[in-house]
């Protein structure tokens, strides 16, 4: 399988010293088992008088030594590749971005750490990196264990409550939009739990962290600001934050930047009006068991408000 979410397609060197090592286990891995084939098919086709051979015989006894031997320096031979694997893909840099990650049922809070506190923000579900520069991520659960996985990046790092954070750095060496998954069964809705992770040029992903670091847009038009009236005046702020307004909840994520992020519910629909309208009126029959409660508003409530929303960029 290839694409955006791909372990045989690496985009980076801790994904590509993991591709490797796959390759190495799956040569060994052939040539052994049709060396088994051809010694199989060889002791079928030999005619013997005695059906088992003399098990004391030298010949038998040798060739038990040898193939015992060959097989204990195999797997040595593996477990150094996979030794040296490990230890090439867990070296942190001094100059990596350094972002927190922490996994939620159904979604993935993104925190960008800065030392300057006035510079740190908060997005969802969608991680973007400089091509080229390391990224160290520290990963965090809020109540069960969820599993951490970009495959064209790097391999899979488990996130246990109560546990300190799992820490790993990865980086892209090509701009592209890589797909992540949480690759741990977490509950009903595991399988809608991904993520987006697009790598920019440094130019391009600065501007972007410069934008997210502003408060969210003051609405522009009549519709823009009753839809802000609508959001303020249901129960949304309770769980949602948008930086530069009033709303400040926490259990949701975080939409002061909502408008331009490609996709709704951790990637499981695109971030288009449709569906977004039909998220906020009726979450639990598109992501059932999800914590996003079905909405009831007013006539006229629902358009301004999805015009409020798509605003926020």
């Amino acid at each position: 399988m290839r694409g955006i979410q791909s372990a045989l397609e690496p985009a980076g060197p801790q994904a590509e010293q993991i591709a490797r090592l796959w390759d190495v286990f799956l040569i060994t891995a052939a040539v052994v088992w049709l060396l088994v084939m051809l010694f199989t098919i060889a002791a079928l086709l030999r005619r013997r008088p005695e059906i088992v051979p003399n098990a004391a015989s030298p010949r038998v006894r040798n060739a038990v030594i040898a193939a015992t031997g060959l097989t204990v320096l195999t797997l040595f031979a593996l477990l150094t590749a996979s030794i040296f694997t490990t230890r090439g893909i867990a070296s942190v840099p001094d100059r990596a971005i350094q972002i927190a990650v922490t996994a939620k049922q159904w979604w993935w809070q993104i925190d960008y750490d800065d030392r300057d506190k006035s510079k740190r923000f908060t997005t969802a579900n969608e991680i973007v990196i400089p091509v080229g520069h390391p990224v160290t991520v520290h990963l965090r659960s809020s109540d069960v264990i969820h599993s951490f996985w970009v495959p064209s990046l790097h391999g899979k790092r488990d996130m246990i409550p109560g546990k300190p954070p799992s820490t790993f750095t990865f980086q892209a060496d090509k701009p592209g939009v890589y797909r992540g998954q949480c690759a741990e069964f977490c509950g009903y809705q595991h399988a809608n739990m991904s993520f987006w992770v697009t790598a920019l040029p440094f130019p391009e992903y600065a501007k972007w962290v410069e934008a997210n670091r502003q408060p969210s847009r003051i609405p522009s038009t009549h519709t823009q600001r009753k839809g802000q009236e609508v959001f303020m005046n249901s129960p949304c702020p309770l769980c949602h934050t948008i930086q530069g307004t009033p709303a400040n909840g926490k259990t949701g994520p975080d939409l002061t930047h909502f408008g331009s992020r490609r996709s709704i519910a951790a990637g499981t629909f695109p971030n288009r009006r449709g569906f977004l309208g039909g998220w906020i009126l009726d979450a639990q029959h598109l992501k059932p068991g999800s914590q996003m409660p079905s909405m009831t508003l007013e006539q006229g409530e629902l358009e301004p408000l999805i015009s409020y929303l798509e605003s926020l960029k």
